[in-house]
């Protein structure tokens, strides 16, 4: 079975434009969120997805330099954009990762997969995200290629075609859906990227892990937190999802 995680990144984020070639340490963003998905156990290959605009040629360039696969598609129809980069590549089964997670933790995305494939074809969708109890940012979504067909064909409103997913959580009696949760709820912990706040917290973090002989998983990130915990103020106050909870106001159908 062929497991694909694909990594959604644009340069035109409205809150924090250009954010996934923000340099940490030498490094762009987006070569963080792919060191830390690509020691995954479970995935067969992992590929980028941004868009055709002129803006995004840097994240293509980036690819192609460093031996990434990656699927130019449509700006605002991000559920299209995974359907095509799906299909090209021939995936059974879809990982979602969002390239504002660049503290993404690859125990945390096998787990999850791992649920859906100890119980295929039992699960049409396996994810940590309905109901949240990881921080914000190790969010991983497990979707077949055939339920996430189904959305690319029925989806209709905007904030379902923008979020990828929506159409499927939000349809129980059409698709078999499973959650994992955490033994702790941390979801009020904020570890993904969308302001200069988010920036400055992982900042603090990768300049802190940068050291580690090995992979530092997010528990030693839970550590490093307990350390040093003013550094959780630095990005407090912003919602979790509120690009969504933006679409969603602003739905119309497409």
């Amino acid at each position: 079975m062929k497991v694909i995680a694909i990594v959604q990144a644009r340069m035109g984020s409205t809150r924090l434009p250009g954010k996934m070639t923000k340099e940490i340490l030498g490094k762009p963003i987006v070569e963080y969120v792919f060191d830390r998905v690509r020691p995954s156990k479970r995935l067969t290959e992992i590929w980028l997805a941004t868009t055709t605009d002129t803006s995004d040629d840097v994240l293509a360039e980036w690819a192609k330099n460093h031996g990434v696969k990656c699927y130019r598609g449509s700006m605002n129809d991000v559920l299209d954009r995974y359907y095509q980069t799906a299909k090209l590549a021939e995936a059974d089964v879809v990982v979602r990762i969002t390239g504002d997670c660049p503290l993404a933790d690859c125990q945390v995305i096998d787990c999850v997969i791992n649920e859906y494939l100890t119980e295929y074809p039992k699960f049409d969708y396996v994810c940590n995200t309905q109901p949240p109890t990881f921080p914000d940012g190790l969010d991983t979504e497990v979707v077949s290629f055939v339920a996430l067909e189904k959305a690319w064909q029925e989806a209709r409103l905007s904030s379902e075609r923008e979020h990828v997913t929506p159409y499927i959580w939000k349809h129980p009696e059409i698709f078999k859906i499973k959650n994992i949760f955490n033994d702790v709820d941390l979801s009020g912990l904020r570890w993904t990227l969308d302001t200069e706040e988010d920036f400055a917290f992982i900042l603090l973090i990768i300049e802190r892990i940068a050291a580690e002989s090995e992979y530092p998983y997010f528990q030693k990130i839970l550590e490093i937190i307990r350390e040093h915990p003013e550094w959780k103020n630095i990005n407090a106050g912003y919602k979790r999802n509120e690009g969504y909870q933006k679409s969603i106001n602003n739905d119309p159908v497409v």
